[in-house]
């Protein structure tokens, strides 16, 4: 019974996915503009952040909208499928749970920030002057 229902979400991922994917893109709000000086500091803070996260999960698209709205240059690590990012979420925050925001600071001390809706609220905090 269990493969069967990974199965049918496996298959519904499939079929949904482009159109999801699609959605987002044609959706996509318009970035907000910032003096060069102000967004050259905003592209070096964001070089601390990094979002964990699946192509085509709602939440990861609503945060992945708000990064681009906010015009932010995060980097985007896919979690989805084995590899190093998906080891590096598991050891960094114990789950799989994505989005999750990665938090780096010039000491080295990383934190780790899950749910969409405190990642779009961190975001917006941090970088809307």
């Amino acid at each position: 019974m269990k493969t069967l229902i990974r199965l049918f979400f496996r298959t519904l991922r499939i079929v949904l996915g482009p159109f999801m994917l699609l959605k987002e893109r044609l959706s996509r709000p318009a970035a907000l503009q910032r003096s060069a000086e102000r967004q050259a500091e905003v592209d070096r803070q964001c070089t601390e952040l990094a979002l964990y996260q699946f192509k085509t999960c709602p939440f990861c698209i609503k945060v992945r909208q708000e990064i681009h709205a906010l015009a932010l240059p995060i980097q985007l690590l896919d979690a989805q499928h084995e590899g190093d990012n998906r080891s590096a979420l598991k050891q960094g925050t114990g789950a799989y749970k994505v989005p999750c925001l990665r938090i780096s600071d010039a000491q080295g001390r990383v934190q780790w920030l899950s749910e969409s809706g405190a990642i779009v609220a961190y975001l917006r905090g941090r970088f809307v002057s």
